[in-house]
């Protein structure tokens, strides 16, 4: 068996008092079975990969990724876990209110799993003042990164779930988390899952796959994490009084990472 291990954010409380962007970064991932061959953890791993990538690109300051979220609709797959979605709500709201009463102005929520529908609403809520939170990526962030790496399937349709997008984003910032097989994986099902609040995904997909993983590849991944960055930049701009430019980069650093 194979047992990742993640690298923390390393900041000290003296790099949270000096930091000038007053914006932090919660990546939201779950433990969620993704197929036979990909990590129940790779929506977290997923989920910090861009959170990683946004911090670097717009100096804002990293926290711990949640790493349990709202995967019910997975729960036919051992070692699936879930929170209820008011647990959820709880956490991260919790975390806001810890980080807005040591005087930060804004979050990221960088959401890795679809079904933490929760967090819509949480966002919402916390918006309704002025901007200060952000959740990232929409479904258009994903729709522009898909098309920018030329995806043969479409992300959130035929591309659901531990398919071409995931196995792509794991095989650039992770391979050695995909397990041989994913060649020899895809699952496409013509019926539209509108039933999958009902049912669960088991009646769609057995193995737990929906897409063609088999068209991964590690470029596509660096084009959609690329694509990804760039769009969340155009969502920090909402962020009342936060001014973030990107920070220009040389186009080996996620080679040298």
């Amino acid at each position: 068996m194979t047992i990742a291990r993640h690298p923390l954010p390393a900041v000290t409380s003296g790099d949270a008092r000096r930091d000038r962007s007053r914006v932090a970064v919660l990546p939201v991932g779950s433990f969620e079975q993704h197929g036979p061959c990909l990590p129940l953890s790779t929506d977290t791993v997923i989920a910090q990969a861009i959170a990683d990538r946004i911090c670097l690109d717009y100096d804002l300051f990293p926290l711990p990724p949640v790493t349990i979220s709202c995967s019910h609709e997975h729960s036919a797959f051992p070692g699936t876990l879930s929170l209820q979605a008011t647990t959820l709500h709880s956490v991260v709201s919790d975390i806001w209110k810890s980080l807005d009463r040591d005087g930060w102005t804004g979050l990221v929520i960088v959401n890795g799993h679809g079904g933490n529908h929760v967090l819509s609403n949480l966002a919402q809520e916390l918006n309704a003042d002025a901007p200060r939170v952000v959740l990232f990526p929409t479904g258009p962030d994903l729709e522009a990164a898909g098309r920018a790496a030329a995806l043969q399937a479409e992300v959130g349709r035929t591309d659901m779930h531990a398919g071409e997008f995931e196995v792509s984003l794991l095989l650039h910032v992770a391979p050695h988390l995909v397990r041989p097989g994913y060649e020899a994986a895809d699952w496409e099902t013509e019926e539209w899952r509108s039933g999958l609040h009902l049912r669960g995904i088991e009646p769609y997909a057995p193995q737990g796959v929906i897409g063609r993983p088999s068209a991964a590849s590690a470029e596509k991944g660096r084009v959609i994490l690329d694509s990804l960055s760039s769009s969340c930049g155009r969502l920090l701009a909402y962020l009342s009084g936060n001014p973030v430019g990107r920070r220009s980069r040389r186009p080996t650093d996620m080679a040298d990472r």
